[in-house]
């Protein structure tokens, strides 16, 4: 599977999102943002997102609470 470059800069984004296994409202934004930058969600950007949804799923990854 090719990578695209819009689909490095997700991955990319999504890596820096989770670093400390916490994402904000800000950070997920980001991440959808970037996913449909190029109006095109290829193969990779979409495991890419689904990978991010199981660790939330199954909370490896946590929403951080806005005050």
């Amino acid at each position: 599977m090719s990578v695209t470059k819009n689909g490095q800069k997700l991955a990319d984004v999504i890596k820096k999102a989770i670093e400390d296994s916490v994402i904000t409202m800000d950070e997920y934004e980001e991440i959808m943002s970037v996913a449909g930058q190029d109006s095109v969600i290829d193969k990779h950007e979409r495991a890419l997102l689904k990978q991010l949804n199981d660790l939330i799923a199954e909370k490896v990854v946590v929403f951080k609470k806005m005050p």
